[in-house]
């Protein structure tokens, strides 16, 4: 029995699990259906969103697309108006010019058949004339008894003699007219130009005073047994005078680069401190190319201010070294810049080309200042150089012809010529004197640079002494007595001097090395 029972209460048991498990599966099948449901009518939703959304967006662009077409259409359909309407215009135009062509035709017929018969008419009256004049010619030649050439050629003879008579008489009261005006008329340009330029008259001189603060600068600037003073001297070719005069340094020397070189130099070397033979060697030669560079500023300023643009380099470096250099105790450049002025003013006075009169103006003593200085007058130097650095014809024969050296060939060469004379024949402009003391020096110093061996000279002391530097390497010290001997005989056979000169030869021997 309780086997059965527990048999019937295992099946009872299973019937009843089977039964509750059927329920709840299909409790849950039910739910899962039913969220199924649920989430099918969200994507449902969604997809409808979607296509709605997309079929708004296609709408939207079908709209654009069609929109765009419609304008197209219509600018199609406005061009083509507008082609319609010209063409139509055009045709009116056209019948308009027919019409006009076909009246000026009838016009134009009517015309030429009025023309013939005008050009008939002419001919008939032209035979006729030719007849008349054949006939009266004939009566003529039968009175006269000439041929109607012979008469022609005694009317023409008698013509001209009378017209040489009147061009004669006529030319000579031109001349007349001339002889009396034109001497006033050039007075009054010249005085013109003059009175329109008014320039400060500098005399150059061969001294330049060297400020310094106190005195005891002088015994650094001598330095130990006068060394520091050699070592400038002979790196500038400058005497250099230290004397009592208070605070105060005299450079001497007649060539202005070479003060200016020595002045600037001695401006650094005081300032720095630092003074000694090779220190002094160093800052000469940085000076020398900052000399060189205002040298080459000064030109293009002077170009600049004067309005004469186009200039070769070296041209423009050759009017920024006439800042150091002396005309006759003038300033070279400034002399060159009063022409240059002058020139202008009267070229306009003349009705010339004022630009080309400035430029030769300014270009003229140009020979006065190559690096070279070969045996040729300066303005025939100047117009080789001109024309090397291709300057136009005129302005070379302008300033080849200032001083008469070649032939003038145009109206600027006298227009250079006398501005040349109205800046330096102004009283006071110029000064003879030291003109031919710096030729004096000058030669003195290529007398001695000849020489083989002699690397530099310098004459000092206002000519009273010549000191030449020779290289060590070239000559020794037996030679350098023969050599100041030779130089000093040269001199006293070949040139004018007053007093006496002193020769110097230096022969100095440097040994050089690095500690590294």
């Amino acid at each position: 029995m309780e086997i059965i029972y527990a048999i019937s209460g295992f099946l009872l048991g299973g019937v009843l699990s089977y039964f509750l498990w059927d329920r709840a599966l299909k409790s849950k099948k039910r739910k899962i259906i039913k969220e199924a449901e649920v989430e099918g009518e969200v994507i449902k939703k969604d997809k409808i969103l979607q296509a709605k959304e997309k079929f708004l967006q296609l709408k939207t662009e079908h709209e654009k697309f069609i929109n765009e077409k419609n304008n197209k259409v219509g600018l199609l359909e406005n061009k083509l108006k507008q082609k319609e309407s010209a063409f139509l215009q055009r045709r009116d135009e056209l019948q308009r010019k027919v019409k006009e062509f076909e009246q000026t035709k009838k016009e134009t017929d009517t015309i030429r058949e009025n023309l013939t018969n005008q050009l008939n008419v002419v001919q008939q009256k032209e035979e006729e004339l030719d007849k008349m004049h054949r006939q009266q010619v004939e009566q003529l030649e039968a009175i006269s008894g000439l041929s109607a050439e012979e008469a022609k050629n005694q009317l023409v003879e008698s013509l001209k003699g009378e017209a040489q008579t009147e061009a004669m008489s006529y030319i000579n009261e031109i001349m007349e007219e001339a002889k009396l005006t034109a001497n006033k008329e050039a007075k009054k340009v010249v005085v013109k130009t003059i009175q329109r330029v008014a320039t400060e008259t500098a005399i150059e001189n061969s001294v330049t005073i060297f400020h310094i603060e106190s005195d005891e600068i002088k015994g650094r600037i001598i330095g130990r047994e006068g060394r520091n003073i050699r070592a400038l001297e002979a790196a500038t070719g400058v005497e250099i005078i230290v004397d009592d005069t208070p605070e105060a340094i005299v450079l001497s020397g007649f060539d202005p680069v070479r003060r200016e070189i020595a002045r600037l130099a001695l401006h650094q070397l005081v300032t720095d401190g630092r003074i000694h033979p090779a220190r002094i060697e160093e800052v000469v030669s940085k000076v020398k190319r900052q000399v060189e560079e205002e040298i080459i500023e000064t030109g293009k300023r002077t170009a600049i201010d004067l309005g004469v643009h186009g200039l070769h380099p070296e041209l423009i470096r050759m009017i920024g070294k006439m800042k150091y250099r002396s005309s006759y105790g003038q300033n070279l450049l400034q002399h060159s810049r009063e022409v240059a002025n002058l020139c202008a003013i009267m070229a306009s006075e003349l009705g010339l080309n004022t630009k080309w009169a400035k430029r030769a103006g300014l270009l003229h003593d140009i020979g006065k200042v190559p690096d070279d200085e070969p045996e040729l007058p300066h303005a025939v130097l100047g117009m080789k150089l001109a024309e090397k650095f291709k300057e136009k014809p005129e302005i070379c024969n302008a300033i080849g012809a200032h001083h008469d050296e070649v032939e003038m060939q145009s109206l600027l060469a006298p227009i250079v010529q006398v501005c040349d004379a109205i800046s330096g024949a102004r009283p006071g402009a110029r000064r003879e004197i030291v003109e031919s003391y710096i030729k004096r020096l000058k030669a003195l110093e290529d007398l001695a640079l000849s020489y083989p061996g002699v690397l530099k000279t310098y004459a000092i002391q206002a000519g009273r002494e010549l000191r030449v530097i020779v290289g060590s390497d070239k000559i020794s010290d037996k030679e350098s007595e023969q050599l100041s001997y030779d130089i000093a005989k040269h001199i006293q056979d070949e040139m004018t001097y007053p007093g006496q000169i002193k020769i110097t030869v230096i022969r100095e021997l440097r040994a050089v090395n690095y500690a590294k």
